[in-house]
């Protein structure tokens, strides 16, 4: 598996194994899919503690270290705080580290840079009354908790996820560790070329969430309005020419693109072919040029239910390049 070195020198596996499927799938279900995933050669696993399944994907870790398929420091795990704990850091890690059974993660990420705190029976699904904008001077006291967690070896690399440039440039400011990392959305039909290329410019390495369009997808996430790349008649032909399926192309475009991809699967058919994507029978230049002509700005993961009071889901994204407060 190629890596791609991060501004500290260490690297990371350019493919990784998303585990967001909490609403298609049990936790048990999504645990297997790790250490089938482990066993066929993935060493980047993207985990979170709000997908509520880190106890069971840190059994299927210890599993496959305990028996000698991989080392623990072969793998790259990730972990990410969630939006209700952006005041307890700390103890967010903690958590995450004893349900994964490990001594330490090899990046942590402020999930959404949203605190929402969230009432009883509200949920990731339902908006939280208590939702609340962007506000810098909070964000920047759950960075330096991030950083504090660096200090003391709980994570070996900290970053970002959900951020819009303007956010970004705040940050990078203010940061005494900045991020290694950021995970964002990005797809043939969401490309994201603004956001990428600043990333790049500061050596932050981009990951990218949904790759080949998350079909499987919550429905509060699906709008009349969404497009699915893998049936792109665009990216169909290029499959149908490399012999593979539409979401391999999406994995070549992603890592030819400069990307770290992570897409979800639960077969081990998908495993095998999503890591050959990253070293096999890459994309032609004419090939690369064609998806790019294909970004539609349809972004599939839109985080209305984090929108407070008044605000709209495109308030979160900063789209005239302000922070909406």
């Amino acid at each position: 598996m190629p890596k791609k070195k991060l501004y500290t020198g260490a690297e990371i596996p350019v493919v990784g194994l998303g585990t967001f499927g909490s609403d298609s799938y049990d936790a048990p279900t999504i645990a297997r899919a790790v250490e089938a995933a482990i066993r066929a050669g993935y060493r980047h696993i993207d985990c979170a503690a709000v997908y509520g399944n880190e106890k069971e994907i840190g059994a299927a870790i210890a599993k496959v270290i305990a028996e000698g398929v991989a080392t623990r420091e072969e793998l790259w795990i990730t972990s990410k705080v969630w939006n209700d704990s952006h005041e307890r850091v700390a103890e967010s890690c903690r958590q995450s580290l004893a349900d994964l059974r490990l001594s330490y993660l090899d990046l942590y990420l402020v999930h959404w840079p949203f605190p929402n705190f969230h009432a009883p029976g509200v949920s990731v699904g339902s908006r939280d009354p208590h939702a609340k904008p962007y506000i810098h001077e909070s964000y920047m006291r759950t960075w330096r908790s991030m950083e504090k967690l660096v200090d003391e070896g709980l994570v070996r690399h900290i970053g970002s996820s959900n951020m819009t440039i303007p956010k970004l440039q705040l940050l990078l400011r203010d940061c005494r560790i900045k991020p290694a990392c950021n995970e964002m959305e990005m797809h043939p039909h969401f490309q994201q070329p603004e956001l990428l290329q600043y990333v790049a410019q500061h050596g932050i390495a981009a990951i990218g969430y949904c790759p080949v369009g998350s079909p499987n997808r919550p429905e509060r996430d699906k709008t009349a309005e969404d497009t699915v790349p893998i049936e792109d008649p665009v990216i169909v032909q290029m499959a149908q020419a490399h012999g593979v399926h539409p979401a391999v192309v999406c994995i070549k475009w992603a890592v030819q693109n400069g990307q770290i991809p992570i897409p979800f699967s639960v077969k081990p058919e998908k495993f095998t072919s999503n890591l050959r994507a990253a070293t096999e029978d890459p994309l032609t230049a004419a090939e690369m040029n064609a998806i790019r002509a294909l970004d539609r700005g349809c972004r599939f993961i839109k985080g209305q239910v984090f929108a407070w009071e008044g605000a709209t889901w495109e308030d979160l994204w900063d789209l005239d390049g302000k922070i909406k407060n």
